[in-house]
């Protein structure tokens, strides 16, 4: 992990372009809350590298478009006992 702030949030940005990973798995994938995440993609990386923070806006959006279909079918892993 990058010790300055924008490092950090192009980093992650870059992580979540080429995974497709959500908020969730990426802070758990660098060992950081998902708040921390959050904010360096949604509001640091705005100022640092605008380029990049438009593609990765596109990640979260369409990560936000499909969260209640990834919570349906974790429910029903969970009650069916898929876990």
């Amino acid at each position: 992990m990058s010790d300055t702030m924008e490092e950090r949030a192009c980093e992650l940005a870059v992580y979540m372009i080429e995974t497709g990973a959500t908020v969730r798995s990426a802070a758990r994938h660098f060992g950081i809350s998902k708040s921390t995440v959050h904010k360096d993609l949604s509001q640091r990386l705005k100022q640092y590298n605008y380029a990049l923070y438009v593609q990765v806006r596109q990640v979260l959006d369409e990560n936000k478009r499909e969260r209640h279909i990834r919570g349906g079918m974790a429910t029903r892993r969970k009650y069916k006992g898929d876990i």
